[in-house]
């Protein structure tokens, strides 16, 4: 069993026990969290489609931890002119668990 869910602006196939990093969120390293934007089901080949989402699913998750991703370098230039700049990013992550697809 699989669920399509919308979680901080973007979608992610879920399964039980799966853990997945998503952009920051508010709650507290092991609070409980809901996620009620489900799209999609899937139950052994039973599929439910929402339009845009499925009334009365959820999907619960425990927060695991917080912590940052990989840096990304930014570089920008501009050939002959001699523009060149360099930055550097660090997204905030959150590990979640999902614990449960409740249909």
């Amino acid at each position: 069993m699989y669920a399509i869910v919308e979680i901080a602006g973007q979608q992610f196939k879920v399964e039980k026990d799966r853990k997945i990093y998503v952009h920051r969120l508010p709650q507290l390293e092991g609070a409980e969290v809901t996620f009620e934007k489900v799209l999609l089901i899937d139950n052994e080949g039973k599929v439910s489609i929402g339009a845009p989402v499925i009334a009365g699913a959820k999907v619960a998750a425990s927060v695991l931890t917080h912590l940052k991703g990989d840096k990304v370098i930014v570089f920008k230039k501009k050939r002959r002119k001699g523009y060149k700049k360099k930055n550097g990013h660090r997204q905030y992550l959150t590990q979640i668990q999902i614990t449960g697809i409740l249909a």
